[in-house]
């Protein structure tokens, strides 16, 4: 019974950004629990290299959210070739950190572009396909940097709020309709460019380890399996959270 809870069995996801980081480890996750995945992104060998490694039931399309005219098309080409999209995570986008008198306007507006307009255009597109059904899971990814203020990086806290405010309004407009949106706010996750990070600046590793209760960095298959939670029947009364993955970071002092 509580297998079948968190089952994604004959389910069909769309995972963006699915090739590297998060995205792959949220792709590998969902193919476990019987998912079939189609993962977007710009870059196609880092795509392929991606489907090697995941499997039959991993496919994978080219594309970049902040093309608007094209998610339309690739909404239609994944129910067209797999099926109806049960699953729908937004997951691609980008960060920049740069004192913020040095953020040019084309910068923030990129950073905005790709985290908010391409999230909510492609959002509307599989909501469209999702409505008339009656059902869908709809997961997107935030940060820490939308719970309290992180230094250096305007453009991407100012898109991540957005999107923590976007998915409650999305639940509020679409819950009825029995489609759930829900958000994941990673912590700080153990990776290459993390340690680089902390190996050139100790200072900001202590700070990071200082308020993180559990006193240690999280794992990428931690925010993997919280995404299978939010996109099965395990949580099919949970609707407009944010779901911080963070080991109490958030909540440290």
């Amino acid at each position: 019974m509580t297998s079948d809870l968190f089952s994604l069995q004959n389910k069909i996801a769309i995972v963006t950004g699915g090739g590297t980081g998060l995205g792959f480890g949220i792709t590998k996750a969902f193919i476990e629990a019987g998912a079939t995945v189609i993962i977007t992104g710009r870059r196609e060998h880092k795509l392929e290299e991606a489907v090697e490694k995941l499997g039959k039931n991993a496919h994978y399309i080219v594309n970049d959210v902040t093309e608007f005219d094209t998610l339309p098309g690739l909404v239609g080409q994944v129910e067209s070739d797999f099926g109806p999209i049960d699953i729908l995570v937004n997951n691609a986008g980008v960060n920049m950190k740069k004192p913020l008198t040095e953020v040019t306007d084309e910068e923030f507006n990129d950073i905005i572009q790709t985290n908010v307009n391409g999230l909510f255009s492609l959002t509307r597109e599989v909501a469209k396909k999702m409505l008339p059904r009656g059902k869908g899971s709809i997961i997107n990814i935030t940060s820490m940097a939308a719970m309290y203020g992180i230094t250096d990086v305007t453009a991407y806290t100012s898109s991540k709020t957005a999107v923590l405010g976007m998915t409650r309004s999305l639940a509020v407009d679409l819950s009825g309709e029995g489609i759930r949106v829900n958000a994941i706010a990673p912590g700080f996750i153990d990776s290459p460019m993390l340690r680089e990070a902390f190996d050139s600046d100790p200072a900001r590793e202590k700070r990071v380890m200082d308020r993180t209760p559990m006193n240690k960095l999280g794992q990428a298959d931690d925010i993997a399996a919280a995404a299978v939670y939010l996109a099965s029947d395990a949580a099919k009364f949970v609707t407009g959270v944010n779901l911080p993955v963070d080991g109490g970071n958030s909540i440290g002092f």
